[in-house]
């Protein structure tokens, strides 16, 4: 098989993409366990957010080395008249690659098109609850947030009816700290990055753990009248909600989280010694600064592609 120059470099960048994705991946679900155990004793914020760096570190890195890096050695130093058999290795992981893909725009797009079809199933009207502008449904969604661009606070008229105004309030401001970091848009570039190895789901679980409680602490914000306001509107909330689950929504008690971790925590003196992960975060930063400085070097990009070719010969 002799394709063209483009269906060469779609073909190399694709088997790439696989090959550097399952290293990376393998890398990561080693070190996952050490890395969720040592999150958990982090401040959340923090945690959540290299949580998240790892879990998408696989697809990310593999994307950017074949945007940055191959794909531009490719164009600069390939011969376009150069005519190159492709071996069935090349194909196959070329076909991995693209299966990795669309199976990450399958579970986003089937999420998408599942959030809006329950939202707009939701009979509601919408009104202003605490300040905030809300829908009010009569359906399963006791409290969540729904969407990505524009993310909609969904409460059930059982929940309005049960929560005391303070509890209503602050059950608010933790789904309002959820939106402003943008928790529902992180779990769509999750579902984007399908993970190759189980343990990956390890930081996924982590990750959305650390979440809720970052929104817990914002919420309260350090006030233990507040705390103990937030953990009684947890319980409350639990034992009204029937199983709510939506990939797209943070609710404010999860169908299969362990509520009394979250609760414990929010009743006791304080989160506890709180570890630093500076270091970890400043050791992603400097990796992917390296592929900055390579992908700007002519000479870098010059023996990434001799890599590449080496690599071409042995498939």
């Amino acid at each position: 098989m002799t394709p063209s120059y483009l269906a060469r470099l779609m073909l190399l960048s694709s088997a790439s993409f696989f090959l550097l994705h399952l290293v990376i991946a393998a890398v990561v679900a080693s070190i996952a366990p050490a890395f969720v155990q040592r999150a958990h004793k982090a401040r959340p914020q923090q945690a959540a957010r290299l949580l998240l760096t790892l879990r998408l570190l696989p697809a990310a890195l593999s994307t950017l080395v074949v945007a940055a890096l191959c794909v531009p050695s490719y164009l600069r130093f390939e011969p376009r008249l150069a005519e190159e058999e492709v071996s069935i290795a090349c194909v196959a992981f070329a076909f991995l690659g693209a299966a990795i893909w669309a199976s990450g725009i399958y579970r986003t797009v089937s999420a998408l098109l599942r959030s809006a079809l329950y939202v707009r199933r939701c009979e509601g009207r919408e009104s202003i609850v605490a300040g905030e502008k809300v829908l009010v449904v009569k359906n399963s969604a006791v409290l969540a947030l729904t969407g990505i661009v524009h993310p909609r606070l969904l409460i059930s008229e059982v929940a309005l009816s049960e929560l005391s105004g303070e509890q209503l309030a602050i059950a608010l401001r933790h789904e309002q700290a959820h939106r402003a970091s943008r928790d529902n848009l992180k779990r769509l570039l999750i579902l984007l990055a399908p993970p190759l190895f189980p343990r990956l789901r390890l930081l996924e679980q982590a990750w959305a753990k650390c979440a809720e409680w970052a929104a817990d602490d914002r919420a309260a914000d350090g006030d233990a009248v507040q705390s103990t306001t937030l953990a009684a509107a947890l319980v409350r909330v639990a034992r009204l909600q029937s199983g709510f689950t939506l990939p797209l929504a943070t609710s404010l008690v999860e169908a299969d989280e362990d509520l009394s971790i979250r609760v414990n925590r929010l009743l006791s003196a304080g989160p506890g010694a709180e570890g630093d992960l500076r270091g970890q975060t400043l050791g992603l930063s400097a990796v992917l600064l390296l592929i900055a400085a390579i992908s700007l070097n002519s000479g870098a990009l010059h023996a990434v592609h001799e890599l590449l070719e080496h690599v071409y010969d042995l498939w």
